[in-house]
């Protein structure tokens, strides 16, 4: 269910949700938000994961409120609890009740009795028009892996208008409109998350070592899996340069142990309980061996401590 509210609290955000969070905590939805005196009840301590969610638990309801400048998203198991929860916002601030969700941060979100399906087809079509490509030929895969981009070697964009709000080089531009092109392919292709599904977080990391040609710095990329459905992914150059493909890999291991400690946690607060360890997938011999190794060597002693996180 979204809800809007019209009160502005783009203006002073953060001290704007330290009050709504007072008021959702005097009629019992609790978060973890710094600010709010969390000595009055045990269940604030290590609260929420997330500072923009609101939780509502007792033996037989739960109600979950997610909060975005001046849009909720409220759910639960009970009719009669989440009904409460709007009157009770409806009475201290001015609501509109939108309905079930459909839109949220341009996503679009469909439900059917086999599970939610999460899609953003009207803002690629929208990138689509607004870019002069909703006639383009479409393209199966979103780039040439043969393609190599730089800061030099490119003259640059000639249309200055493009050059501000999309990309600077030439080189960039054709590996942009190619993007495009994918999503002209399947503009509706999205994530289904199914209703009936095993509770259990996979993770599969890996790294491209020294791809920059710049910087010479390395790629993360990971993906984590709740059951079958896609939860969390990432690709990110990492902050250093690494000196071996062990290192890169090492550190990708590393961001994706985090970012399942975080989805743990998540979870927890949604009372949704993870029982079973999660498992991690890496494809490099040496990065699995470093993380089984309780020892520093002379070799590995460069790689920076924060890294061992992954043991």
């Amino acid at each position: 269910m979204l809800l809007h509210l019209y009160q502005n609290f783009k203006i002073e955000y953060r001290s704007s949700l330290l009050f709504f969070s007072g008021c959702l905590y005097s009629f019992g939805l609790l978060h973890g938000m710094e600010g709010i005196d969390q000595t009055r009840d045990q269940d604030l301590k290590n609260k929420i994961a997330n500072h923009s969610l609101f939780v509502k638990a007792s033996d037989s309801t739960f109600t979950a409120l997610l909060v975005y400048v001046d849009d909720i998203v409220l759910t639960g198991n009970s009719m009669s609890e989440i009904h409460f929860v709007k009157q009770t916002l409806d009475s201290r601030f001015k609501v509109k009740d939108l309905g079930p969700l459909r839109f949220f941060l341009g996503l679009e979100v469909a439900r059917t009795k086999d599970g939610i399906s999460l899609n953003q087809r009207k803002y690629t079509l929208e990138l689509l028009n607004d870019n002069g490509k909703l006639a383009t030929k479409p393209a199966t895969t979103p780039c040439n892996p043969s393609t190599k981009l730089t800061n030099e070697g490119s003259p640059p964009y000639s249309d200055n208008s493009a050059y501000r709000r999309f990309v600077p080089l030439e080189s960039h531009f054709h590996a942009a409109n190619r993007v495009l092109r994918y999503l002209k392919s399947a503009p509706s292709q999205g994530l289904f998350f199914p209703a009936s599904n095993s509770l259990h977080l996979s993770g599969f990391a890996d790294s491209d070592w020294s791809c920059c040609l710049d910087t010479r710095k390395s790629i993360t990329g990971y993906c984590v899996f709740l059951g079958s459905a896609l939860v969390s992914w990432k690709s990110k150059k990492q902050s250093t340069v690494s000196r071996s493909s062990s290192e890169a890999e090492y550190r990708a291991l590393a961001s994706l142990s985090c970012e399942i400690q975080w989805l743990h946690y998540l979870l927890a607060d949604l009372h949704i309980p993870i029982t079973s360890p999660s498992s991690v997938y890496c494809d490099n011999v040496s990065a699995i061996y470093l993380t089984h190794n309780p020892t520093f060597h002379e070799r590995t002693k460069h790689i920076e401590i924060d890294c061992h996180v992954i043991r």
